[in-house]
């Protein structure tokens, strides 16, 4: 099983409202992407993590599903469409378990 972790910084400029459709977006994600299993997120509530507000968690079958996560069209449509107009900057951290 594949953990892929992704944490989010938005812009100044980001509304409540696109941040939580970007993240509505990313959720529905699941069900459309082979081998992609899980999907969490959740909101920062400390002073600890340098700016990143927002963490997505998502579970793959293994390193191939993963790797077919990135160019696979639904994503990209999501993160071009939604993502990458409100994100700032994004730290990803691949495991696996």
């Amino acid at each position: 099983m594949i953990e892929h972790i992704a944490l989010f910084r938005w812009t100044e400029l980001a509304s409540r409202q696109a941040i939580d459709n970007a993240l509505a977006e990313l959720h529905g994600l699941q069900g459309k992407i082979p081998g992609l299993v899980d999907i969490s997120s959740g909101v920062n509530f400390t002073d600890r993590a340098k700016g990143y507000t927002h963490v997505l968690i998502m579970h793959f079958t293994d390193r191939a599903a993963l790797e077919a996560f990135g160019p696979h069209p639904e994503h990209q449509r999501v993160v071009h469409n939604f993502v990458s107009q409100i994100r700032a900057e994004c730290l990803v951290f691949d495991r696996e378990f």
